[in-house]
């Protein structure tokens, strides 16, 4: 049985086997790799050293999810008044 390791994750403590690779972390965690970007112990981790990076006891994490969408449709717009 090992024992695990806290770290944080947008701000709460989540629990984890030690040495687990980030990657595998975030998955596990629900996230789509596809759609997010990464602080790791306050510096922007770039994703190439995503697979490479090793989670460690206090590590720290803020993982901003990208959300598709656009923007809501405008009323027709109306003329000023006076405006013919």
């Amino acid at each position: 049985m090992s024992t695990l390791i806290t770290i944080q994750v947008n701000g709460q403590a989540v629990a984890v086997p030690p040495g687990q690779g980030l990657t595998t972390c975030l998955e596990r965690l629900g996230y789509d790799l596809r759609l997010v970007a990464l602080e790791f112990n306050g510096e922007i981790l770039h994703r190439q050293h995503w697979l490479r990076t090793s989670l460690g006891e206090g590590d720290v994490l803020e993982v901003v999810t990208i959300v598709g969408g656009g923007l809501l449709p405008s009323p027709p717009l109306q003329p000023a008044p006076g405006y013919s």
